[in-house]
């Protein structure tokens, strides 16, 4: 786990503290001079000797720490409150909204940041305030786009969507989703702002645009001092430290704070919720390369707590194939997410756990479960020209996933077990220069650099097309077979799970209602929701037509007291209305929820 940078925050924070007591320190008046002894050097009663006009040093020093901090604080403090409420507001809006927030902020960037200061500041007149405005109007579109930049990527995804569908308002889904997940852009974004703001109000107070006299500013000293610096150069050499050591301070802060809020990390320790811990047998006697065992996942809504995935239990051992199916929404990517640790901050896990090769992966710590994300457990997901950087060559993205592991090697050996053509050209190549089966391909080369013991392919072939989708289906079951690693297939194409699946566990709103082996289950659904699955789908002669399954899954607030399929199913009963079915073996081999199982076969 990255440590939040405690060094870098104790400075800030002893500078800040020190600013704040300036009036009660045992400090000279800062603006009381003594011409007499102007330019005189330390000595006991100045430790840091005294100005042109006789004043003490230190005492200017500490009080212009408090002035120009105040400065820069307060401005960023403003700039970033508006801006995060345009960026959010223009992103979630879109629109007129979009035009007037983020694109006006356009025209302030026209502007050379210092040439835009110095001209309002020329036509309102220097001073504190006028400098505090400025330093705000000039740091606000880099709070905006990086606000409305994390809006973008937010706004799409599926806790955000659910939340809408729960009947959320815009400001509730700004504030409680969408704000929370861009918080350490724009945490970034304020230390930055920061130390620029100290710089901007240092310069323009030494050219006499910013904070007016007598009052202590570290900008006015370098400027007195550079008159006089051939007579005492330390007067120059005071402000310019304290100037170099606070920038210095907040950049560290600034670099401290990406890593400890690297977004590529899972959730830090502090802030997971743990499932309580299981023996330590419970994931070794099973000989499962996988084992999930009850794990159930929660997030809070405006309705309150919510679990779109609960008590769900999954095995797979090496060399086999699993496939997770069931309809959009059903809770299979949010399962396979959670085996990686990479669900949204606003899901967490309260119950369950996940076992492979002995560990325990909800309660590993975040440095030991990165370590495992694309070595001993990998994820290919299912739109690969989201999924790979445009801006990065394919070898180079393929070997960055192996130096984070195992050290170099030949990208392009890989490229070739994947079947890709001319794989030396290929990896030279950028995303958008691959089809899209080669650039699924290079997803999947990145996701076995490692050899990993469990893949898990998140609807793979989802975005190709038919003849495609055979090829990635014969290479993934041709990679298995020759690294002998478990495969969980998600996935809501039955047909294509007929063909590679030994197993089948189909998921419905959050819960696995059917297991078992893939040709009996196919034969002989247990489930009214499986039959229902087979009958939407095409028949291999071509006959009989598809039936639609009727309504559709229920959001994970809105679910029925008793069985949630029951709205949908044919064969329901009153009992199946208010009596919530428990997942049992029902024959050698097969897991049902369904209290009518035998009707549904």
């Amino acid at each position: 786990m990255t440590r939040l940078p405690f060094l870098s925050v104790a400075a800030l924070a002893l500078l800040g503290l020190i600013a704040l007591a300036a009036p009660l320190l045992p400090l000279p008046n800062p603006v009381t001079m003594d011409v007499a002894h102007r330019l005189a050097g330390p000595g006991a009663g100045h430790i840091l000797g005294q100005d042109e006009f006789g004043r003490d040093e230190l005492a200017r020093l500490i009080w212009g720490a408090r002035t120009s901090l105040a400065v820069a604080l307060i401005a960023t403090l403003i700039a970033c409150a508006i801006g995060t409420a345009l960026g959010l507001v223009g992103g979630l809006l879109r629109g007129i909204a979009e035009l007037l927030a983020v694109r006006s902020m356009d025209v302030v960037l026209c502007f050379p940041p210092l040439l835009l200061a110095v001209l309002v500041v020329t036509l309102a007149g220097p001073g504190t305030v006028t400098l505090i405005a400025v330093l705000s109007v000039l740091f606000l579109p880099g709070f905006v786009r990086v606000a409305y930049a994390g809006v973008l990527t937010t706004r799409q995804l599926d806790y955000v969507e659910a939340l809408r569908v729960l009947g959320a308002n815009p400001l509730r889904v700004m504030l409680r989703t969408v704000l929370p997940n861009i918080a350490g852009p724009l945490l970034v974004q304020a230390s930055l702002a920061a130390a620029a703001a100290v710089v901007l109000e240092a310069g323009l107070s030494f050219l006499g645009l910013g904070v007016v006299p007598p009052t202590p500013s570290w900008g006015l000293m370098v400027r007195a001092a550079r008159a006089t610096m051939a007579q005492s150069p330390l007067l120059l050499l005071w402000p310019c430290l304290v100037l170099v050591a606070t920038i210095f301070i907040l950049n560290t802060l600034c670099d401290g704070l990406q890593s400890w809020l690297d977004p590529h990390g899972a959730t830090r320790s502090l802030w997971r919720r743990r499932a309580p811990a299981l023996p330590a047998a419970a994931g070794l006697t099973t000989g499962a390369a996988l084992l999930i065992e009850g794990l159930t996942l929660e997030l809070d809504t405006p309705a309150g707590k919510v679990r779109p995935v609960r008590d769900v239990s999954l095995s797979v051992v090496a060399g086999e194939t699993l496939a997770l199916v069931g309809e959009s929404g059903s809770g299979k990517s949010l399962t396979g997410l959670a085996v990686l640790g990479l669900l949204p901050p606003v899901v967490r896990p309260v119950g369950g756990s996940v076992w492979l090769a002995g560990d325990e992966l909800l309660r590993l710590p975040d440095r030991a479960m990165r370590r495992k994300r694309g070595g001993a457990l990998s994820m290919v997901f299912q739109d690969p020209a989201s999924s790979l950087n445009p801006v990065h060559r394919i070898g180079d993205q393929i070997g960055e996933a192996i130096r984070a592991h195992a050290g170099r090697r030949k990208v392009v050996d890989l490229l070739t077990e994947v079947g890709i053509p001319d794989p030396a050209r290929r990896a030279r190549a950028y995303p958008h220069q691959l089809s899209g089966g080669m650039r699924q391909r290079a997803m999947i080369a990145m996701a076995i650099a490692n050899n990993p013991r469990v893949l898990i392919a998140d609807e793979p072939t989802t975005a190709l097309d038919v003849t495609v989708q055979a090829q990635v289906v014969d290479l993934l079951a041709g990679l298995q077979r020759q690294h002998g690693m478990g495969l969980i297939f998600i996935t809501h194409n039955l047909p294509l799970v007929a063909e590679i699946a030994g197993r089948v566990a189909v998921m419905y709103a959050g819960e696995i209602v059917e297991q078992g082996r893939t040709d009996a289950l196919f034969s002989n659904p247990l489930h009214p929701y499986t039959r229902a699955l087979l009958r939407s789908t095409v028949s291999e002669d071509g006959r009989a037509a598809p039936e639609g399954i009727p309504g559709s899954v229920p959001a994970p607030g809105t679910l029925p007291p008793g069985c949630v399929f029951a709205p949908r199913c044919t064969l329901r009963l009153d009992a199946c209305e208010t009596a919530h079915p428990a997942l049992r073996e029902v024959m050698p081999g097969r897991l049902s929820r369904c209290i009518r199982w035998q009707d549904a076969a």
